[in-house]
């Protein structure tokens, strides 16, 4: 079971070693607008992620792929301007790293400039390592992300377990050395077996965070319209819905409206 050993007034990536170090789990959750952000912080989240998963929850998309960089700097900063105790962790969109350092360096300086975030997340291991290392050149601290890669779901086919066989789990486990020994400050971990993630948190010195990775590893991340019950129609596994947002907003939304029809709202003490 993992206590709280230390109260953060700011969570940095130091404080994501020390969690580590200290057996005490990391707690991260995505955001993407002002208000969710807000609310997010106060209650005690240590880690915001600003993930490309907007180009689905908030814009519809099927896949991550099609959000922008504008688009990632945008709702960045509406975050960074909720935040007082999370550490916001930005991700790099599809295009903007994978192929050129330089471009990736780019991407990542505008990042940290127009959005104020605290750093960025990229996907993938040794086919982007020197784009990781041009970014951490920069002084710009970056968590790496091995697994199930959204923004490569057209290679893989399919949003399955990844690594499940010994040559995929080599590779993974080689790519989680490199992003350390490159300078990343921490990893996620998404939808790999749970011995497999175990045996990579443990033999990190920076935090893994996993999604769909069970319970071995540093910390654990969830989109947060999907725990709390508004994205209705996703059911992983690994998702633990903690409200059912869906139903109770269609309900307030039903009544709402049945109230305007019935001359019910506004009511005599609700107008001037």
């Amino acid at each position: 079971m993992s206590v709280a050993k230390k109260q953060y007034k700011r969570v940095t990536t130091k404080s994501l070693v020390d969690m580590k170090n200290n057996g005490e789990k990391i707690s991260m959750l995505t955001a993407y607008d002002f208000t969710m952000a807000k609310i997010v912080d106060g209650a005690g989240i240590d880690v915001i992620l600003v993930g490309d998963s907007a180009s689905n929850v908030m814009a519809g998309h099927e896949t991550t792929l099609p959000i922008t960089l504008d688009q990632m700097i945008y709702h960045a900063s509406s975050v960074v301007r909720a935040i007082e105790r999370a550490l916001v962790v930005v991700d790099l969109p599809f295009g903007s790293y994978q192929s050129d350092p330089k471009e990736a360096l780019r991407s990542a300086i505008r990042i940290m400039k127009e959005s104020g975030g605290h750093s960025v997340k990229v996907e993938g291991g040794k086919e982007i390592k020197e784009s990781i290392k041009r970014i951490l050149n920069a002084g710009i601290p970056v968590m790496g992300h091995l697994g199930l890669t959204p923004q490569s779901i057209y290679k893989f086919g399919t949003y399955t377990v990844r690594a499940k066989e010994d040559k995929e789990a080599e590779q993974l486990k080689e790519d989680a050395k490199m992003l350390e020994r490159a300078g990343c400050f921490a990893l996620v971990l998404e939808k790999v077996p749970a011995a497999l993630a175990k045996e990579v948190a443990e033999s990190l010195t920076i935090p893994v965070i996993g999604i769909g990775a069970g319970n071995g590893v540093d910390g654990q991340v969830l989109v947060t319209h999907d725990m709390l019950g508004m994205t209705h129609e996703f059911n992983p596994r690994f998702l633990r819905r903690y409200l059912n947002m869906y139903e109770d907003m269609t309900n307030a939304f039903k009544k709402y409206a049945a109230d305007v029809k019935a001359v019910d709202f506004p009511n005599d003490k609700e107008q001037y």
